[in-house]
């Protein structure tokens, strides 16, 4: 049982990780349609921030998903 937890948490965190990447991606996209430079270059570092920070916490995840997958694999085929 708790095995099912611990995937169903990692595939959450994974989940919320793309929503903020996504979020981040559209912040960026909207940074291009603001008149005042100065709130462009606040927006525009602060959304590639956040597209920083939720790729690595995504690619993290899934590098953590992805090992325990592969040492199941090992244990179940015996070697």
């Amino acid at each position: 049982m708790i095995a099912f937890f611990w995937w169903l948490k990692h595939i959450g965190l994974i989940c919320i990780a793309c929503v903020f990447l996504v979020f981040g991606i559209q912040l960026v996209v909207a940074a291009y349609t603001l008149d005042d430079p100065f709130a462009f270059v606040l927006t525009f570092f602060a959304s590639n921030l956040m597209i920083l920070i939720s790729a690595v916490l995504m690619i993290g995840f899934i590098w953590r998903v992805v090992s325990v997958f592969k040492k199941e694999g090992i244990d179940k085929d015996g070697e």
